[in-house]
């Protein structure tokens, strides 16, 4: 495969993942605040790339969060057959240590990657994946 073809097969990747990725969000029901936080993005690279996901450029560190946003989305849906609670979990206050009565989404939209990656691995845990 030429670099060429394989660098537009990465960017159509690139905004799939993305776009899937700001769905999502919006089923979290995420303010727009909180989805450029999460994102890692600036507020007008926010509006920019989710009004035309197949023209943005993202930063490793944005592909890393776009990563778990699809990872935690993925593991709700093995926990819950529900859809409101796939949707919902991530808005619903959590009373385990790390989450100490604030949600998921309060937690991630600290915009911290630290924060994102720690709230998947305990939601992955969920599903026996195990800490």
């Amino acid at each position: 495969m030429l670099a060429a073809e394989q660098a537009t097969i990465n960017r159509d990747v690139e905004a799939t993942a993305l776009k899937t990725a700001i769905a999502i969000l919006d089923k979290w029901e995420c303010t727009p605040d909180q989805a450029w936080a999460i994102l890692g993005m600036k507020k007008s690279s926010y509006y920019k790339n989710r009004d035309n996901t197949a023209t943005a450029r993202m930063t490793h560190d944005q592909l890393e969060r776009v990563s778990y946003i699809l990872n935690i989305h993925a593991a709700l849906r093995v926990i819950f057959d529900n859809p409101d609670n796939v949707s919902g979990f991530m808005r619903m206050k959590n009373h385990n240590p790390y989450f100490n009565g604030a949600s998921p989404l309060d937690i991630i939209a600290s915009g911290n990657f630290g924060a994102l990656y720690e709230t998947y691995r305990r939601i992955d845990a969920l599903r026996g994946a195990g800490l």
